[in-house]
């Protein structure tokens, strides 16, 4: 006489991620717990406090103080601004730092450690020597007979210089670890350069150069020491950060809060346009 033994239910993926997540949790310790709490603290110290003090001044006059100030032509001027020489910055940095980091990475040549050491440049000078070596260079007395002082062109290139490494360094890394066989074997089926770059390259290369160009719109926006002199201190090249420290000279820190409110909004959604951007990228392998 046989007996039929049925097979035991498997668990799903999501059941079994879950259990194991509800494991983990119960197996926090006292130590984990106390590490996550200290970090926790620390980044409410540094960062949500601060950031939700900002907010709550920038509505001291309520949502119609808050709109009022951030309507105002002059905020508006600063924030179109700001806006517009941010996203351009981010497109020329897609483009520039990615055919910089393919040269690091692809094409050897006398000095490239050198130039590698010259792109992180822009992360150790502090800014305002950053505006001071831009005024120096494109200012009235220009050796090179480039005037650009006062003009959007010069805001956009002192974002250039401060926002160079963000596209470079997020490219770099994904250049170095891609596998060329693939690359190969088109060349050898025929393929051209380009259209080896445009069909396996730059598919693989596009999330690390979005996320690059993203930093960069994010750093742009809130830049304020590498344009402050360049800008030549006129109204119709004032960014907001400019105008933000004007209000806060005049004392009226609800216009500069709102201000900054504005700016931290802007800077949320592209990191959350990021995240999700990586989880996209990570689920398509």
């Amino acid at each position: 006489m046989s007996i039929a033994v049925e097979p035991a239910p498997t668990a799903s993926p999501a059941r079994t991620r879950a259990a194991r997540d509800a494991s983990g949790a119960a197996r926090l310790g006292r130590g984990p717990g106390l590490g996550l709490g200290m970090a926790v603290l620390w980044l409410s110290l540094l960062v949500l406090i601060p950031l939700a003090a900002v907010v709550a001044r920038g509505f001291t006059g309520g949502w119609s103080g808050f709109w009022d100030n951030i309507t105002d032509p002059a905020a508006l001027r600063a924030l179109r601004l700001t806006v517009t020489s941010s996203l351009l910055v981010a497109v020329i940095n897609a483009v520039m730092g990615t055919l910089l980091a393919w040269v690091l990475v692809r094409d050897p040549f006398p000095g490239r450690r050198l130039v590698d050491l010259i792109i992180d440049i822009p992360f150790a000078l502090p800014t305002i020597v950053a505006g001071l070596v831009l005024l120096a260079v494109y200012g009235t007395d220009s050796p090179v007979g480039i005037h650009l002082l006062g003009t959007q062109r010069a805001i956009v290139l002192g974002l250039l210089f401060v926002t160079l490494p963000f596209v470079v360094r997020s490219v770099q890394p994904v250049l170095m670890a891609l596998d060329t066989e693939a690359e190969q074997a088109a060349a050898c089926l025929g393929a051209g350069p380009w259209t080896i770059f445009r069909r396996i390259v730059l598919p693989l290369l596009l999330p690390a150069i979005a996320s690059g160009a993203a930093l960069a719109f994010a750093r742009a926006m809130g830049e304020y020491g590498s344009v402050l002199l360049i800008s030549g201190g006129l109204s119709r090249t004032r960014v907001s950060s400019m105008y933000a420290y004007q209000k806060i000279e005049n004392f009226d820190f609800a216009a500069a809060s709102a201000t900054a409110t504005v700016l931290l909004v802007v800077s949320l959604l592209v990191i959350v346009g990021l995240n999700l951007l990586q989880r996209w990228a990570a689920r398509r392998g």
